[in-house]
């Protein structure tokens, strides 16, 4: 049947199974737009902002485990989506970012809201194109799910011209191609060599990633741990793909890991990687990262290997399908003594913070009321750190944080694209009151399509994480990162349509999140904490994890000088 490209563009989102958009129309792209209204099957959520729709494509995708699908039109609507772009491609977040440009006679043109959007986009997507010929349009969509999806997920951008649009062509509808696990280098050798390795070990560590939650591999974690009886960490993208509960967890590892963690992994004999990259912010000093240990990798992405970290062996492929045959090559294995000298750590290093309204507590009072099992997006900084380190995450796809670009303004859109896609759970936005200024005017997208998240800003005013910093490594001179000012969060939320509640008590936090709960409506809650509070433990930028230190190790530090 012969088709615009505009319908054409609709029937392959369909044939992708895509039920939820976000995004803001504009010229190019109204062809588009107008097809979509005949189209009430696929669930459209104008945001307030460009961005807002980028960051729900992705916390969609996150919560799901599908591709996320987000629309802007050419010039600033397009640039608008970049950060929400690079912030999926640093987190490996599958989504299709479909643009409009100017007509195809006027490129190149300075034309108004003419910009080389595939070009500005090459470098944070898996693949960027324009489609300037309508002959390719449905082969080219098609194509963006599947690099999407495959192999380590990722964004793509398609950039339509708009003649294209509104041009006709034949359309066949094509079943989707089915996307299947990697495993082409998964070889005999390399599984031979990893099983001896652990079964020469007499302190294994096991260290999750992101790429364990993407590749569905939670069941096979647990299995392995379980198995060879060893302690487990993971990176703050790695949340819940081990449960937070498990008498074998010790917490996140690295700069605001556990003392346990990063003490442990700096004693183990054997490493074991799943699906994480040896981020800055988890080693430390690389040159002096878990020194007394060999390092096996398992990950879907060749170039991670030896990248940061050079390690004894590897193993290129999907991380629950490398598990899958790794467990059914070993036998259960104890190591009683070395878990025991890790159950001594956890009992003489754990978590603590003051009494009182802290960025912790509050992080407390939302997991009890949740039950640990509400979808927890955040924003970045502080309060980021003491949502990884106070709730328990139990199963995966329940942190939904930028950790490679630390996107500020990341987690209101996020909860947006995660409720729509997991209307079922309960949505909680993490924020501090610096990041809450980025994206406020997202509640108003909350209100107009009564997206039922609750957003809780933890509000020191100030910018805390960089304040941290400022006070231990900069002489407390407190450049620029200071907020205090007019700004009403209450009435802010209020003028948007959403219910605000303030919290400026211990006893009122409890109480508050209950109410925005069961309420069942969009809420903000703005809790109000002291300026100074900090996130420990931590470890000096560039120092070894084992450097770690918490407020007690400072509070002796000070003693000495005196």
């Amino acid at each position: 049947m012969e088709l615009t490209g505009s319908q054409i563009v609709i029937e392959c989102l369909k044939e992708q199974g895509v039920d939820t958009v976000f995004g803001y129309p504009g010229g190019t792209i109204l062809n588009i737009y107008d097809e979509l209204y005949r189209h009430p099957e696929i669930h459209h959520i104008l945001t307030s902002h460009e961005q807002g729709a980028a960051h729900a494509a992705d916390g969609y995708a996150r919560a799901t485990g599908k591709t996320g699908v987000c629309m802007a039109t050419s010039g600033p609507g397009a640039t608008n989506l970049v950060t929400g772009i690079a912030t999926a491609y640093m987190d490996s977040t599958p989504m299709v970012a479909i643009t409009c440009n100017v007509g195809k006679a006027l490129l190149g043109k300075d034309s108004f809201q003419e910009i080389d959007i595939a070009g500005v986009a090459m470098p944070i997507t898996k693949y960027s194109v324009i489609v300037k010929d309508i002959t390719v349009l449905a082969d080219t969509l098609r194509r963006a799910f599947t690099i999407a999806k495959s192999g380590r997920p990722g964004p793509v951008l398609v950039d339509i011209t708009k003649d294209v649009t509104a041009a006709t062509y034949e359309y066949e509808p094509k079943t989707p191609e089915k996307i299947e696990p990697f495993t082409e280098r998964i070889t005999e050798e390399g599984l031979d060599h990893v099983v001896s390795l652990i079964q020469e070990s007499k302190r294994p560590y096991i260290f999750v990633g992101g790429g364990s939650i993407i590749s569905g591999a939670s069941e096979e974690v647990r299995e392995l741990a379980h198995r060879i009886q060893a302690p487990v960490c993971d990176t703050l993208m790695g949340k819940g793909a081990f449960p937070g509960t498990d008498e074998l967890y010790t917490g996140m590892l690295g700069m605001h890991g556990t003392k346990t963690s990063n003490y442990g992994v700096t004693k183990c004999d054997l490493l074991i990687v799943l699906g994480a990259r040896f981020s800055d912010r988890v080693t430390g000093n690389a040159a002096k990262f878990a020194n007394n240990a060999k390092i096996v990798q398992i990950d879907v992405d060749a170039a991670e290997i030896n990248k940061n970290v050079v390690v004894e062996s590897s193993i290129i492929g999907d991380v629950k399908e490398v598990l899958k045959r790794l467990n059914a090559r070993l036998e259960p294995m104890h190591h009683d003594e070395w878990i025991a000298e890790i159950e001594a750590m956890k009992e003489k290093f754990p978590l603590k913070h003051e009494e009182g309204l802290t960025g912790p507590f509050v992080i407390e009072e939302i997991y009890k009321a949740t039950d640990g099992q509400a979808v927890i997006t955040t924003d970045v900084g502080q309060h980021q750190m003491w949502a990884a380190q106070y709730y328990r995450y139990t199963s995966p796809r329940t942190l939904l944080t930028s950790g490679g670009l630390g996107t500020m303004g990341f987690g209101l859109g996020a909860a947006m694209g995660a409720k729509m896609g997991r209307p079922d759970k309960t949505v909680i936005n993490i924020a501090g009151d610096g990041c809450f200024r980025m994206n406020m005017n997202e509640l108003a997208t909350l209100s107009r399509h009564n997206i039922p998240i609750i957003e809780v800003v933890v509000n020191n005013h100030v910018l805390g994480m960089v304040r941290q910093w400022q006070t231990l490594f900069y002489g407390k001179r407190y450049s620029n990162t200071v907020l205090q000012d007019q700004a009403d969060f209450v009435k802010v939320a209020e003028a948007l349509g959403v219910k605000g509640i303030r919290v400026t008590k211990k006893e009122e936090m409890g109480p508050a999140i209950r109410e925005a709960i069961e309420g069942g409506k969009p809420a903000l809650i703005d809790v109000w904490i002291d300026c100074d509070e900090k996130v420990f433990p931590m470890v000096p930028a560039g120092a070894p994890i084992e450097d770690v230190f918490d407020a007690e190790d400072l509070a002796k530090k000070e003693q000495e000088k005196d």
